[in-house]
C-alpha cells in the first residue's frame, strides 16, 4: 500500500522516486495522481516528504485535483532551457531535471518509473548523471521495484475501484451470454436474423461497446477463442470464425477503469447447447482444482507452493503439467494466478521457478485461473475470478458470476 512506501524506500536505500509521463495507462503515475488528465509531468517522491507533481501549465487545474503538491513547469523556465540546449530535447530535459533536483536538494539514489520511450529517456538520464555526479539513477525489476512492492497490497479504496470494474465486467459477460443464446442455430453454428453466421468479430464489437457504455476501457482487447483455439491459452480467437454449438468457447475479459486505472480479469468457458463428454470431464477437473485452491488461499502462503499444489492435483487426475513435463503444450500449461491492479499482470508471481519467494499478503488481489488445454483434441477449459485476500485472511471473489459450462439454446 502507499503507506508502505517510506519503509520500502529505506529498505532499498532509495532517496527518491521519479515518475515520468502521462497519467493515462501509466501505472506508476496513476498510482499517485489517480485518473486525472495529466498528459505530461514529473512526479518526485523524496524519502520523508510528500510527493510533488511538476506539471504542464495548461493542466494546472487537473494537477491540483490530484490532491498532490504541485508546481508548474513554467516556473522552471522550461522554454528558456530548451533555447539554451539549442533545441536538443533530451539535453533540455536533463537540464530541467537538474533544476528540479537542485530546488528539492535532492541527491543520492533515485529510482525511475513511467511509460515513456526508452531511447530518449536513457539519453536524458545519462545527461543528468553527468550534470549531477552526486545523483545515481537506479533501475529496478518490474515485479520487485519499490512501487511494485507497494502495489502488492491494496487499501479499501483500491479494492472498491477494482470491485466496480468487476461489476461492469460481469454485467457485460451476462450481456454476451444473452446475446449468444438469442441466436438461432443452423448447420451447427449461430446465425443472425438474416441467416448469416455470427462471427467472433461481431461478438468482440459488442463486448467493446458494452464495456464503454459501463465506463470501462478495453486497451488490451479480450480472448474469445473457440474449439482448437480455446486449447491455446493466449489465442485471442480468429475474428472471422463462426460461433459453433457444442464446442468450448473461452471468454477471457480484462478491461480497466476508463482512462487506464485498475484492471479486472475474468474468464468463463462455455459450450452452447451441449458439452461433449470429454469437455465435461475436463471442466469438472478444473472446477475441483479451483475450489480446492480457493479454500487454501491464506496470507503468508508461498505463491509457488500453490502452483505446485495445482500441478499435483491435475496430475492426480491424469493430466500432464509443467511440474513434471516442463515442455508440455497439453494439459495444465500455465500459471495458477497472478497479481492484478493498475496492470493486468503484477506481483505477486506464481511462477514455478525455485527463486520465486512471493507470498500472499492481507490486501493482495490476485486472479485464480486453473485451466486445461488440449488443442489437438479441439478444446480448452479455463475458469478465472479476481480474488481479494481480506484483512481477516479469507479470500473473497470481487465479482461473483455463475460457472455454468453449458449455455442453453432456444428450441428450434
Amino acid at each position: 500500500m502507499r503507506s508502505d512506501l517510506e519503509d520500502l524506500m529505506q529498505e532499498a536505500s532509495l532517496d527518491a522516486l521519479l515518475v515520468r509521463g502521462p497519467a493515462a495507462h501509466n501505472p506508476a503515475m496513476a498510482y499517485f495522481t489517480g485518473l486525472r488528465h495529466v498528459t505530461r509531468g514529473y512526479l518526485i517522491k523524496v524519502r520523508g516528504k510528500d510527493p510533488i507533481l511538476f506539471h504542464d501549465p495548461m493542466e494546472r487545474e487537473e494537477a491540483a485535483a490530484t490532491g498532490l503538491r504541485t508546481r508548474s513547469l513554467t516556473d522552471l523556465d522550461e522554454r528558456k532551457l530548451l533555447e539554451q540546449a539549442q533545441g536538443d530535447l533530451n539535453l533540455a530535459e536533463a537540464m530541467l531535471l537538474k533544476r528540479i533536483f537542485e530546488e528539492l536538494g535532492l541527491r543520492g539514489r533515485v529510482a525511475i518509473y513511467g511509460k515513456v520511450e526508452v531511447g530518449p529517456a536513457w539519453t536524458s538520464f545519462r545527461n543528468l548523471e553527468q550534470m549531477l555526479p552526486e545523483v545515481e539513477i537506479v533501475g529496478e525489476g518490474r515485479l520487485d521495484s519499490v512501487i511494485a512492492r507497494a502495489r502488492l497490497t491494496k487499501d479499501v479504496q483500491e479494492i472498491e475501484r477494482i470491485r466496480t470494474v468487476g461489476k461492469a465486467v460481469t454485467a457485460v459477460v451476462a450481456d454476451v451470454a444473452s446475446f449468444l443464446t438469442s441466436h438461432q442455430v443452423r448447420n451447427g453454428h449461430l446465425v443472425n436474423r438474416e441467416g448469416e453466421p455470427l462471427t467472433v468479430r461481431e461478438v468482440k464489437r459488442k463486448i467493446n461497446l458494452w464495456l464503454a457504455m459501463r465506463g470501462a476501457d478495453n486497451p488490451k482487447g479480450c480472448i474469445f477463442a473457440v474449439g482448437r483455439e480455446a486449447g491455446i491459452p493466449h489465442s485471442a480467437g480468429t475474428d472471422d470464425n463462426p460461433i459453433p454449438v457444442g464446442q468450448t468457447i473461452i471468454f477471457d475479459i480484462y478491461p480497466c477503469e476508463a482512462g487506464g486505472g485498475y484492471y479486472f480479469d475474468f474468464t468463463r468457458t462455455w459450450c452452447l447447447g451441449h458439452a461433449p463428454d470429454e469437455v465435461q470431464a475436463a471442466y469438472e477437473d478444473v472446477i475441483a482444482v479451483y475450489e480446492k485452491l480457493f479454500t487454501a488461499l491464506r496470507p503468508g502462503g508461498f505463491c509457488r507452493d500453490y502452483q505446485i499444489q495445482a500441478c499435483e492435483l491435475f496430475e492426480s487426475r491424469g493430466h500432464p503439467t509443467q511440474l513434471n513435463s516442463p515442455k508440455t503444450t497439453d494439459g495444465y500449461v500455465h500459471s495458477l494466478a497472478h497479481g492484478i491492479g493498475l496492470e493486468v499482470h503484477e506481483a505477486p508471481s506464481f511462477s514455478l521457478q525455485a527463486a520465486n519467494k512471493d507470498r500472499l499478503q492481507e490486501g493482495s488481489v490476485i486472479t485464480l485461473e486453473p485451466g486445461l488445454y488440449y488443442p489437438e483434441r479441439g478444446f480448452g477449459v479455463r475458469i478465472e475470478d479476481t480474488v481479494w485476500i481480506r484483512p481477516d485472511g479469507q479470500p473473497e471473489i470481487l465479482a461473483e458470476f455463475p460457472k455454468d459450462l453449458v449455455l442453453r439454446m432456444p428450441a428450434a
